[in-house]
């Protein structure tokens, strides 16, 4: 069954949501060449105290840490340690959660360490970013969840990869619903299957996290011995961009972002909802 959540319960999670963006503006500015994976999942736990929050990722399932901390060709759930060196032109994909009274935010963003990347990548982590905006955009009172993957998938597949090939849209890990628990039906692909249909209907207390996941090559992953760190099976470099998004009366709501989406939903054409913390 999927949560439908009430508005005062959705201002709960943006409550969580800023405690989210917090971590990513901190974290964000510590991904620099010489950091340890280690040195910002500090920095993140330190955040969370900071705002009486608490971390949603540490023992969840058993994982061992307050984020994730991807780099490079690791997807998702790379484990943060202090034998990882940011090195200058590595990417790395931070993903964060805070709970608020037992209402959960989550949100990913990949950064980029030090100096001269290469265009691909440059361009890899801006398709990644943009098709999860296009799934927000696509948060309408009587859609349906395929069309919210169709939306991510139509964008990413638009877009010409640098050097030619296909991007790699990672398949066995989307996006989720989220609320009283950080995963919570329903699963959202990020790529339309005819084997899940339509999904349930988009109505006002739906809330998502939209994470799309998106490599230089392979769609597929391996877990490694740990088994947390996601890498794709190929070694080419991944992007990784997520927020939590609700649904209201009035259009979304992006929890996880500081101005609630307001500037890129106008972008889009979309009129974000109102921030109910403002």
């Amino acid at each position: 069954m999927v949560e439908i959540k009430t508005p005062d319960q959705i201002a709960k999670m943006r409550e969580a949501g800023l405690v989210v963006a917090a971590v990513h503006a901190a974290t964000s500015a510590a991904a620099v060449p010489g950091a340890t994976t280690n040195d910002l999942d500090q920095i993140a736990r330190k955040v969370l105290a900071e705002h009486g929050a608490k971390p949603n990722f540490l023992g969840y399932g058993g994982f061992p840490a307050t984020i994730c901390t991807s780099v490079n060709e690791v997807v998702v759930h790379g484990i943060p340690d202090g034998k990882t060196v940011l090195k200058d032109g590595d990417i790395i994909s931070i993903d964060a959660g805070a709970i608020i009274d037992g209402w959960h935010g989550d949100a990913a963003f990949t950064a980029f360490v030090g100096t001269g990347h290469a265009p691909e990548l440059i361009e890899l982590s801006r398709v990644t970013e943009e098709s999860m905006w296009a799934g927000i955009a696509a948060m309408r009172a009587g859609s349906r969840l395929v069309d919210v993957s169709r939306a991510i998938e139509t964008y990413i597949r638009r877009q010409p990869r640098p050097g030619g090939g296909k991007y790699g849209i990672i398949e066995d890990y989307g996006g989720h619903g989220i609320g009283t628990e950080m995963h919570m039906e329903p699963h959202l692909l990020n790529y339309v299957t005819r084997k899940r249909g339509k999904g349930p209907k988009l109505v006002p207390g739906f809330c998502l996290a939209i994470e799309p996941m998106v490599s230089l090559g392979t769609p597929h992953t391996e877990v490694l011995e740990d088994e947390w760190t996601v890498i794709t099976t190929d070694g080419t470099w991944s992007s990784h961009w997520e927020h939590s998004v609700a649904l209201t009366e009035d259009g979304p709501l992006v929890l996880t972002a500081v101005d609630g989406g307001k500037a890129k939903l106008a972008e889009l054409g979309v009129t974000a909802a109102p921030d109910p913390l403002a």
